[in-house]
Formats: C-alpha cells, sequence, structure tokens
C-alpha cells in the first residue's frame, strides 16, 4: 500500500471508525499533526535542524500538497524554531487533511444539523485499508524488541509526546505498558533521550528534527495531569 503523510497516519489513528468522532487531546492531535508535516520534509531529505532553527535543504517538491505548501513558504521565509513551526501550522491543518481524506475516499464527511442551525460534522472511514496498516505496523513495533524503520519509530515518538495513547484502543491495563514501549523506540531510534546514533538504524539529521520537535510539543502541551 502506497505510505500516506504522518499527519494522516496521526488523524485516522485518532478519529473512531464508527463514530467519526476524534478522540483524546485536541491540541495534541493538532500539534502532532504539525510536527508530522515537517518529520515527513526530514524524511525526503528536504529540511534539517541546524543552529536552532529548521532550514530548507532542498526546495524541490515531494508530490504531498501540504508538505510542498509548506516547503515553499518555508524556503521562501526566514527561519523559524521548531515551536514557532508548530503553531504556524497547527491551525486548519485538520481540515485540510481531512479534506484531502474525503477527496480520495478514505473518510467521508457526515454533516449532521442540530437545532436547525448548528453544523456538526463527523468523519467515519469509508475505506479501513490505511488505518489497518498502520495499525498492523505499530503493534508489530510494540510487541517486538527490535528497533523498527525511522519512520515507524517517529510516528511511535509523536504519538508519545502527543499523549495519544487512547488512539492505541488497548485495555486499560495495558496502556501504561504501551506508553512505555513508545518511549523505548523513541529512545532507541535516537529521537529521546541519549543514544549512539551510530547503532541506529535512524539518520541522525531526522532525529534531531524529530527530537526538537517531541521536545517542543512536550513544552507546549505543559506537564502532564497526575494518573
Amino acid at each position: 500500500m502506497t505510505t500516506i503523510p504522518l499527519a494522516e497516519e496521526l488523524l485516522l489513528l485518532a478519529y473512531d471508525d464508527q463514530t467519526g468522532k476524534a478522540t483524546g487531546s485536541r491540541i495534541g492531535l493538532d500539534l502532532g499533526m504539525a510536527a508530522g508535516v515537517l518529520v515527513d520534509l526530514a524524511l525526503a531529505g528536504r529540511v534539517a535542524y541546524v543552529d536552532g532553527y529548521l532550514k530548507v535543504l532542498d526546495p524541490t517538491p515531494t508530490g504531498e500538497p501540504i508538505a510542498d505548501a509548506v516547503l515553499a513558504k518555508a524556503a521562501g521565509d526566514e527561519p523559524h524554531t521548531p515551536a514557532q513551526w508548530l503553531q504556524r501550522l497547527r491551525h486548519r491543518l485538520r481540515i485540510r487533511v481531512l479534506d484531502d481524506l474525503i477527496a480520495r475516499g478514505v473518510v467521508k464527511d457526515v454533516d449532521e444539523t442540530q437545532m436547525e442551525y448548528i453544523h456538526v460534522h463527523r468523519y467515519p472511514t469509508t475505506d479501513p485499508a490505511y488505518e489497518a496498516e498502520i495499525r498492523r505496523r505499530l503493534a508489530d513495533a510494540l510487541t517486538g524488541d527490535s528497533i523498527c524503520d525511522e519512520r515507524t519509530a517517529a510516528l511511535a515518538t509523536l504519538l508519545s509526546v502527543c499523549r495519544m495513547e487512547p488512539a492505541l484502543r488497548l485495555p486499560a491495563d495495558e496502556t501504561a505498558r504501551a506508553h512505555q514501549r513508545l518511549e523505548q523506540i523513541a529512545t532507541g531510534a535516537g529521537f529521546s533521550g541519549t543514544v549512539n546514533l551510530e547503532d541506529s538504524i535512524v539518520r541522525p539529521a531526522v532525529a534531531l528534527v524529530v527530537a526538537t520537535l517531541g521536545r517542543a510539543i512536550t513544552a507546549a502541551l505543559g506537564a502532564p495531569k497526575p494518573a
């Protein structure tokens, strides 16, 4: 199956297939999706973290409309920090991603009018194959001991820092263990903590982008509430 952008993967995981409603933290999902766009650009070798800023290395379009719009804007603008980019990108990004998924027939827009004038939109899944593939990759990563590919490791890292473990839909007694495994994946890939990147399959340039975005998301969300 064709790889889809990380922002789309996060959104599909967060939205309930049947009800079409988002679960978990709204701000966490929006920040994670914004980070996902930037991580995809880093994976494609288009941006890198240099001297405290995300800078464009190669302005060549990737073929993904949302990522390419961000790339073009970044190439023509002054550099911004990861935290600044997250705030610049998160507004209305969800709507753009949903529009793309609707256009491709992955989800559908169910517009329910309430009290004659209040429109409530739901986005139930119409093509479950994409999300099934995402969950399969995550299941393999969560149950295995080896370092997964850098893209799946980046997804796991974003799920962890955005506190999106409920999107994994695991029994309550397994959620804490899943969080520990997500953090282990992030650390092993060099996306958090300290690790010798020579022993990792992750490119140092990508690791720097993911790590700095992860810290920016954590700072934006603040301290987690006590369990």
